[in-house]
């Protein structure tokens, strides 16, 4: 509802900025049904990733592969689908991937510097890993604390599959409208709480110019928010 509920607030061209993992599978299924997909404007909806996995586009792996193969390929024109461009080629170059989707969003935004007060998105969907990690922003990686470019490669993951990412950096995610974290599950419970207790965690960090959402079921809630 949140997703379809952004989309009409803006009668122009809409871009939302999609995530990977398994956190988000059951959305993508959902926007697929037409209860859903019959409220999306889909000519002038674009839809981007957060990050990517240097895995070829039709490996189950690649994010932006699982939300085509769920909603995008059924019903967005392929024009308005933004997927980062990767290779399996050795070696991986994840940091040219990262200066060609920066490229595209500049040219899409239609200026080389964010500014607060014009989102680059309307929306974007955010999840947490097991170790605080968001996008393929990990801790401790020197791409947390980039604040002038808008997208770059990670040459390794903290986490399974151990390939080279691609990420957008926290500026960028958060030149959005709308931040909207999906958190389910007792195996996110202890992270969660680590993440809300504040500590430095990348998931911690990331917040919308505009609103940041935490969409939490029971189980993942932790001990400290239950009852409230």
């Amino acid at each position: 509802e949140r997703v379809i509920t952004r989309i009409s607030e803006n009668p122009g061209r809409v871009a939302i900025c999609l995530t990977g993992g398994s956190s988000p599978r059951h959305l993508y299924q959902l926007l697929a049904t037409e209860a859903y997909r019959s409220r999306i404007p889909w000519k002038r909806v674009h839809w981007f990733i957060g990050d990517e996995r240097f895995v070829l586009a039709g490996d189950p792996l690649n994010n932006m592969n699982v939300a085509r193969s769920s909603f995008l390929n059924q019903f967005a024109p392929a024009a308005n689908i933004h997927p980062i461009l990767t290779s399996t080629a050795d070696p991986a170059d994840p940091d040219r991937s990262a200066a060609l989707y920066e490229s595209e969003l500049k040219s899409l935004y239609g200026a080389d510097a964010l500014d607060p007060a014009r989102p680059l998105f309307d929306l974007v969907l955010m999840g947490v890993g097991p170790d605080g990690h968001t996008a393929s922003l990990f801790p401790g990686y020197p791409a947390i604390g980039k604040t002038a470019r808008w997208v770059v490669g990670v040459p390794e993951a903290h986490v399974a599959p151990f390939v080279p990412r691609v990420t957008l950096t926290l500026p960028t995610l958060g030149s959005c409208r709308e931040m909207l974290f999906e958190v389910a599950g007792a195996d996110k419970r202890a992270i969660l709480t680590r993440v809300l207790d504040g500590e430095n965690l990348p998931a911690g960090r990331a917040r919308s110019t505009g609103e940041t959402i935490w969409l939490v079921d029971q189980a993942a809630l932790p001990e400290n928010f239950r009852g409230r």
